[in-house]
């Protein structure tokens, strides 16, 4: 091949998944924060190589689509037909190109450095697919174990797969109708094209079964943790609000929203952990709108931000430092209105008190303070 040739991306995202689990195709669940399709879509927009991607939906598809690439600039999606081949033929109709890489959605970790290889390959082959050699033993069986198979010469079989755009074309006019073909290099090699194996990548493996998207959200998250601190004096009143509870007390807690020192800790941990700024810059003392407020405002803005990113909170630990009102009797109500509050479970959630041992200020009796810690998982890419 002379000169440089013009090169589509086309990721084929026209199936409905049911084996994964989850209340939509697997194409559009999110992992990290991203939809699998997103992955994707940036794996490949990314490579400079690639002059142009197109993406194949199902009918019916559009909303799910606009709302798994945001507003990354894409030419409108093809629609699909009833198998993957006919949504193959279609995508590959839609596209100039000399030389075109059908790639699954569910497959959405793509390693550049596949691309280059398989391009490469292209120099002297008519298709090239990725692939890895089988390691595992390989047996039949029919419920009891039988005998092994012989794994010497044998691959998994990857995507993307790369063809010569009028080439591959042309093999799947020839294909037998009557047959459904697994992939493009199947469609290809029966067309009589050669195709070269390149070196695959275990990233590339296809998210089916939910516990694939299992791994994949672990391998796409890291755990942060973060630390809140706060202070509130004592002021005329008959009771405190200590994380959303109120408890009988001969003072009140004095402040600008209601004073609830141990939700306003926590809502600063939460912000920490996404690098979010702290309660004071989003909810400003000088702003009268929330003089008074109640402080489970706070909290859930906080909540909701980690969601927004993508995050997951998987624990929260506060510490109430005061020599009264005794704590140790409404620990339980704490831990239950905080885990309510932030969509977890009560064993999420640590609740403990102490005292100064009469020293400083709490230990004068002159106020709370509460320090938290929380633990998040965000997206890798945050």
């Amino acid at each position: 091949m002379t000169g440089k040739p013009k090169i589509a991306a086309l990721i084929v995202a026209a199936g409905q998944g049911v084996r994964s689990g989850g209340d939509m195709p697997k194409q559009y669940r999110r992992i990290g924060g991203r939809t699998v399709l997103a992955y994707a879509v940036d794996a490949l927009a990314d490579h400079p190589a690639i002059d142009r991607l197109q993406v194949v939906i199902s009918a019916g598809h559009d909303d799910l689509y606009a709302d798994a690439v945001g507003d990354r600039a894409l030419p409108p999606p093809v629609t699909g037909g009833a198998t993957r081949r006919d949504s193959v033929i279609a995508g590959i109709q839609a596209v100039d190109a000399d030389i075109v890489l059908i790639h699954d959605a569910a497959r959405p970790f793509l390693p550049a450095a596949v691309v280059d290889r398989l391009i490469a390959a292209l120099d002297v082959s008519d298709g090239a697919v990725p692939a890895l050699a089988v390691a595992d033993t390989l047996a039949k069986g029919d419920g009891l174990l039988g005998d092994t198979v012989a794994r010497d010469g044998l691959y998994r079989v990857q995507t993307p797969q790369a063809f010569r755009r009028d080439a591959i074309l042309a093999a799947h006019a020839a294909w037998n109708p009557g047959r459904e073909a697994t992939d493009d290099a199947q469609v290809a090699r029966a067309a009589g094209l050669s195709v070269a194996i390149v070196e695959g990548d275990p990233a590339l493996d296809k998210l089916t079964f939910a516990a694939d998207f299992d791994q994949a959200e672990k391998r796409m998250m890291v755990s942060r943790t973060a630390q809140g601190f706060d202070v509130h004096g004592f002021t005329a009143g008959d009771a405190v609000q200590l994380g959303g509870v109120r408890i009988a007390h001969d003072r009140a807690l004095a402040g600008h929203s209601d004073a609830d020192v141990a939700l306003h800790a926590l809502t600063d941990a939460l912000l920490g952990s996404i690098s979010a700024g702290d309660i004071g810059s989003h909810f400003p003392p000088s702003d009268q709108r929330w003089k008074g407020a109640d402080s489970e405002i706070f909290l859930a803005h906080a909540r909701d931000l980690v969601a927004r990113d993508g995050g997951i909170i998987d624990h929260v630990d506060l510490t109430i430092i005061c020599e009264a009102p005794k704590v140790g009797p409404h620990r339980d109500a704490i831990r239950e209105r905080i885990a309510a509050l932030l969509g977890i479970r009560i064993g999420q959630v640590s609740v403990k008190a102490t005292t100064t041992e009469r020293l400083g200020f709490t230990g004068r009796g002159e106020g709370i303070a509460a320090q938290a810690m929380a633990t998040v998982r965000v997206p890798r890419h945050q």
